[in-house]
Formats: C-alpha cells, structure tokens, sequence
C-alpha cells in the first residue's frame, strides 16, 4: 500500500513539475522572445520561394525594328501547323522567325509572349501586333535554348 502512494505523490509532483516548466517557458518567450527565431527562421527564409518586392515598368521604347527582331514560335497547343501559321503571320509583319516548333508541353491555353533580358519593349510590341495580353520575361527556358531569338511566341488554344 505504502507503494502504491509513493507512486501517486511521484506522479502528482512530476505532472505539476512540468506545468511549471511549460509556464515559465512560456513566460520566457513572451517577455525575451525566441532567441532561436533568427537561427530556425533563417533555415525557413531560404527555403521559401523568392516573391517580388516592386516590380520596374518594363521599357516603352524598342531598340530593335521588326525586321530585326527574331522570335521563335512554338506549338503549345498541340495542333498540327498551329506554329507554322503564326509565324508566316509573324513573317507578314515583318519579324524574322528562328526556330519553329513544339513547346515542351502542350496544354497552354492562351498564346503567350515570352522576352528575353533588355527585349521587354519588343516584347510588349508583338504582343501589340498580335492582340494578346500576356507577356512575360523568360519562364522555363534559358536563354542558350532561344538559339538567337529575342522573343518566344507559345502559341495557346
């Protein structure tokens, strides 16, 4: 019996004991604050994705005419010629076209403008020309893949 209430009073000590503690580390982060923030937030900052803080306004003026400017068509919507037309249309204007052909996948739903470093006002102009809305900076190819062309036309449903 003696047993059995040295193992009550144990338990009963044990459990107060470890209220205290939560409160008082409670106390403590409330009133010095984490001082392990900065250490688990660094971790934690370089892991998330980067997020813009203010955006430029892209230029206005072109440096090149259109029949300086190479643009490289490609099928994103997985019609057949659906690149080709677009840059005869394109050829019509007076672009010169690079490459034509399929954009890694196939499922665009809208025609898109895509530009390459210091070509934002070109870009914005054949987007112009074309009636379209979106215009972007390079997004999901390097510039090594254009093979000298300064826009990306992906070509959407």
């Amino acid at each position: 019996m003696n047993d059995l209430k040295w193992r009550t009073a144990a338990i009963a000590v044990t459990a107060i004991a470890a209220l205290e503690f939560v409160a008082l580390a409670g106390a403590g982060v409330a009133i010095f604050g984490n001082p392990l923030a900065s250490h688990l937030g660094a971790g934690t900052a370089k892991a998330a994705p980067k997020q813009r803080t203010a955006s430029r306004p892209l230029p206005t003026k072109t440096t090149l005419a259109r029949t300086d400017t190479v643009v490289m068509v490609l099928n994103g919507n997985g019609q057949a010629g659906a690149a080709s037309t677009a840059a005869r249309q394109l050829r019509a204007r007076g672009y010169l076209i690079g490459d034509v052909g399929d954009a890694s996948r196939m499922d665009y739903s809208r025609t898109l403008v895509m530009y390459r470093r210091g070509y934002a006002a070109e870009g914005l102009r054949l987007a112009h020309d074309l009636h379209l809305r979106i215009v972007s900076p390079l997004d999901g190819m390097r510039p090594a893949q254009l093979m000298g062309a300064h826009l990306v036309l992906i070509v959407g449903a």
